[in-house]
């Protein structure tokens, strides 16, 4: 016992050094400055576009409570963006509590604002009253301008803190407030605002605030500005008719519905396709949640059950009959359902799921009750919306059968590996790697390139079928997809199990022409159609083979485009002229120099003839450049594929594959004069 209590004292006498000096207090913004990652996610370019989210959320709050028609986000110099709203202004009296200008208690305070108490706002997105000042404490410039009470107020910033009082600076004839902000270089790895991400963001957040107009400026260039205006008057119907604009519809008419009860408020808005994918996004007061939550179970209760009792009363099925179910019933589905409500729960800190359970039959009740009306008042509709639900379910049984006969009781799993997969020998999920290439040619090299100890290789044969518009029992049948699926050891549909995956990385690699983007674009297609988890947790990824190879004696450099082509031509003539030796040596030295007969071409580059080869396929590198450019693991580039990624490829997809002509028409006359190499 002696030993024991020596030990725990001396324990003690170590440690006595750690006392209250060693606690750190953060004040104001300070915590926000110290962690910024807990508040915008990352400091990467998805939390430099959360600033510019968290203060337009502000205008979307006045916009939702009635008190702002009209926004504008511009993109200025000098990585700057100024966002204006019509709406009250951020008041400007003083606080009671900090005994400053409310202003300036929003903006370097966290959680102060309207959305906390009564008498703020009824719904509200953002951060729960953070955004605005946590923008400020990320900005190395923020400067604050509102419009209020005949006046134009104004406060300035620097890192968060307040450079002067609140002070007016002129007359105002509105209302509204202005703020405009300069991310903190010290904090963001980038400060480079996509215009593409604020655009589609934008637009969706008109889309789901009826009536308020937004515009969008882009004055970073003065030369080449650009300028949007979005306006949606049909709401989230207009946000479905911009989803299904490359697709065929089953019925014009797209079903809406707004409807307030016990302060929610419902907004629906629903059309049917002739595809087979279901496109179903769920909102809650303008915020995205991915992964749905109760409106979106409500929801699906509603459509199935209604659609079942309408079949039912028209005698379209007989009581004998299978009833439809929910995959049924949202086959070819195309709907946006957006929920307005006061205390918003959501399910961790991306708000992927709405959790607040009183909102489901809400929803549920909302829905039933109007597409029964719907439903009987345009008969033509709702004739042309159950057929293709029966066709589903019809289909859904006959492919019973086969994916029984394929998939039950992980049948695949069963299947020897395919005969043309060369596998890898470590049998670590986390440290292998699958490579799928096109082609017996492609295959063979990287059967010789790879390290065999962890890369495994899996040549395809042509283009995978075109999952896009078959089911799940046609592309069982598909001798390219049924060994990929093998392969992957994770099965498909019903019987999916990410854990499962045999190998850490599935890299697509494919050739640097119009075929290879194809069957990239395919099997991109069909993993995000099929495969979803695996893009999301990270396994996907694209080879970047190089394009050009560059030689000059023994020496060789490799370009991935074009303009590194140029550069590479550069740097072998700067490293020519720099040599200090006679022109006839030179010009005797540039004639030795050993060329490969036959392949690529030669151009004589500051006195030093260069051979250049153009990669067309993977095949045409030897299996040793094939592992130096694209498969060695300190040397190869590779893009990580996201759902983003594969959901623009699927975009891409609809249009060139689909069965519209007049989107691919459009899209070829549009992108036409912008193609600079043209493989036939």
């Amino acid at each position: 016992m002696s030993k024991v209590i020596s030990k725990n004292q001396k324990m003690a006498k170590k440690d006595s050094g750690y006392d209250a000096k060693h606690i750190t207090v953060l004040e104001g913004l300070e915590p926000v400055r110290k962690r910024p990652g807990m508040y915008i996610g990352n400091t990467a370019s998805e939390g430099l576009h959360h600033l510019v989210w968290e203060v337009v959320d502000n205008g979307i709050d006045e916009a939702m409570a009635g008190f702002c028609t009209e926004m504008e986000v511009e993109l200025l110099p000098n990585h700057q963006v100024r966002i204006t709203d019509n709406g009250r202004g951020i008041p400007v009296d003083i606080h009671k509590q900090t005994k400053k200008s409310a202003l300036e208690t929003v903006m370097t305070k966290l959680h102060a604002g309207g959305k906390f108490g009564d008498g703020g706002y009824k719904v509200s997105g953002g951060l729960h009253g953070v955004g605005v000042s946590v923008v400020n404490a990320l900005s190395e410039y923020m400067r604050a301008e509102v419009r209020r009470n005949g006046k134009l107020w104004m406060q300035e910033y620097k890192k968060g803190k307040p450079q002067r009082n609140v002070r007016p600076v002129g007359k105002a004839k509105n209302t509204g407030t202005t703020i405009i902000f300069q991310p903190d270089p010290e904090i963001f790895s980038t400060l480079n605002f996509d215009w593409q991400t604020i655009l589609n963001h934008l637009r969706q957040q008109s889309y789901l605030t009826k009536g308020l107009t937004i515009k969008v400026i882009d004055s970073r260039d003065k030369k080449n500005g650009s300028l949007y205006v979005f306006h949606f008057e049909g709401g989230i119907a207009s946000y479905v008719r911009h989803l299904n604009h490359h697709c065929e519809k089953k019925h014009d008419s797209i079903f809406y519905v707004e409807k307030e009860i016990d302060d929610s408020k419902v907004e629906i808005a629903v059309q049917y396709t002739n595809e087979f994918k279901e496109t179903l996004l769920g909102f809650a007061n303008n915020i995205y949640n991915p992964e749905g939550g109760m409106h979106i179970a409500g929801f699906r209760t509603a459509i199935t059950r209604t659609l079942n009792n309408y079949a039912k009363k028209k005698e379209i099925l007989k009581e004998k009959d299978d009833s439809l179910t929910g995959d049924d019933t949202r086959e070819g589905l195309t709907a946006i359902v957006s929920v307005k409500i006061r205390e918003p729960q959501f399910e961790g800190q991306t708000k992927a799921k709405l959790g607040n359970a009183e909102i489901k039959p809400i929803v549920d009740a909302v829905m039933s009750e109007h597409l029964a009306t719907f439903l009987e008042e345009h008969p033509r509709d709702a004739e042309n919306i159950l057929g293709k639900c029966l066709l589903a379910q019809k289909a859904r049984i006959a492919a019973r059968a086969a994916r029984d006969t394929v998939l039950r009781k992980g049948a695949l799993e069963g299947f020897t590996l395919p005969g043309k997969l060369a596998d890898c020998s470590s049998r670590d999920a986390t440290a292998t790697e699958l490579y799928i290439v096109e082609g017996d040619s492609a295959g063979g090299s990287a059967k010789q390139g790879r390290s065999r100890e962890f890369q495994a290789i899996l040549p395809l044969r042509g283009k995978i079928l075109n999952v896009e518009r078959a089911r799940l029992d046609k592309m069982l049948a598909n001798n390219e997809i049924r060994a990929l699926i093998i392969a992957l050891g994770t099965n498909i549909g019903e019987q999916f199990d990410i854990s499962k995956l045999r190998y850490g990385r599935i890299i697509i690699m494919t050739d640097a022409d119009v075929d290879g983007s194809h069957i990239r674009t395919l099997l991109l297609t069909f993993f995000y159609r099929h495969l979803p988890d695996i893009i999301k947790q990270g396994h996907l990824f694209i080879a970047q083979p190089p394009l050009y190879q560059v030689k000059k004696g023994g020496e060789s450099r490799y370009a991935y485009s074009d303009e590194e082509l140029e550069n590479v031509k550069i740097r072998f003539e700067t490293a020519a002229k720099s040599k200090t030796v006679k022109k006839e040596a030179a010009a005797e030295a540039a004639a030795e120099s050993p060329t490969e007969e036959g392949v690529g071409e030669t151009e004589n580059i500051g006195g030093v003839k260069l051979n250049i080869q153009r990669y067309k396929g993977l095949g045409e590198m030897n299996p040793q450049q094939l592992w130096e450019t694209t498969m060695d693991p300190k040397t190869r580039i590779m893009k990580q594929v996201t759902i983003d990624d594969a959901q623009a490829a699927d975009d891409i997809f609809d249009i060139l594959m689909g069965a519209e002509v007049l989107p691919r028409k459009n899209f070829i006359q549009t992108h036409a004069k912008t193609v600079k190499n043209l493989d036939i």
